[in-house]
């Protein structure tokens, strides 16, 4: 192969690869630990090298040339069996190592993701945890995660998911407010109640019910309040205060409900399509699933199972 100076071309094609999963000079940077200059110097050398153009650039967005995508078309096999042989390599140590990179919504990685991560550590300490907490749902690939925590009732066919804990949404209030407003005894009450609501723009105001123990029989429920939001933990404290009724993952809520600060309303009517009915950790399909991940996935597993 050609060289560039005395270095061959093989870390140039390689940041063209993870450029073009990227999307952009910046995530592709991120991904690979370096800054924007230093990928945007690579590439420009192997295009040299090259003689021909591999990404055409805009203000707004970077693709990759006809020639670009040829030859990440014809090297990404490659590199992937590099990593995976070297990944192999890795797991014949006693101990998972490497760094872990992970997404999950912020109130859910808050209250049952970041308190088991301690334990994990300290019994594999060769390994380094990155978890961003957003409920901004990102690229797996583009923005190099190794691995997503989802509350949904559906994972992409393209992905591999783990179901970690099945989940159920619970109607609550405080008794303070019950003492005041009264009790809801089926779904059709809640249209004389302050409802405080999960912020879905676009969607209509309505909670929709169905019988626990069949799926016929649905109701409508047009509801109305002076609050709503789109993180479950400022909808719980609005209900703690006495300021409402609300739907909540029961993961957000269960603690309560059980301390009696919370009243669990309606328990023979399941809410649909508010939040996912299970908890899951997914990744892009790969054959090759890191010994660190495998015994990470299986952590959450169980800390959320006895949790």
């Amino acid at each position: 192969m050609k060289e560039h100076g005395k270095e061959p071309l093989w870390s140039h094609i390689y940041w063209l690869n993870a450029l073009s999963v990227a999307g952009s000079y910046t995530a592709a940077a991120r991904h690979l630990g370096v800054s924007k200059a230093a990928v945007s110097l690579r590439i420009a050398e192997l295009e040299q090298a090259a003689g021909v153009t591999l990404v055409s650039r805009t203000t707004r967005s970077v693709r990759l040339t006809e020639a670009g995508e040829s030859l990440v078309k014809q090297t990404r096999h490659g590199f992937e069996s590099i990593e995976q042989g070297f990944s192999n390599v890795r797991d014949l140590a006693d101990s998972p190592s490497g760094t872990l990179r992970v997404t999950a919504p912020m109130a859910l990685g808050r209250q049952k993701i970041i308190p088991t991560i301690g334990t994990f550590l300290m019994k594999h300490p060769e390994v380094r945890i990155e978890i961003e907490l957003s409920d901004h749902l990102s690229s797996l690939a583009r923005e190099g995660f190794d691995l997503a925590i989802r509350h949904t009732s559906n994972v992409p066919e393209t992905h591999v998911a783990w179901r970690l804990r099945p989940s159920k949404t619970l109607l609550v209030a405080a008794p303070a407010y019950l003492a005041r407003h009264g009790t809801p005894r089926r779904p059709e009450d809640l249209g004389s109640h302050n409802c405080l609501s999960y912020l879905r723009p676009g969607l209509p105001p309505v909670w929709i019910f169905e019988p626990a123990q069949r799926k016929r029989d649905k109701r409508s429920v047009p509801i109305h309040g002076n609050f709503c939001a789109n993180n479950s933990e400022a909808l719980r404290e609005l209900v703690l205060a006495g300021q409402g009724v609300a739907l909540l993952p029961d993961f957000s809520a269960e603690q309560d409900v059980a301390a009696g600060r919370l009243c669990h309303l309606l328990p023979s009517w399941k809410p649909a399509s508010v939040f996912g009915d299970a908890i899951y950790a997914i990744r892009p399909y790969n054959a090759y699933v890191p010994r660190a991940l495998r015994m990470f996935v299986q952590h959450l597993k169980d800390a959320l199972a006895q949790g």
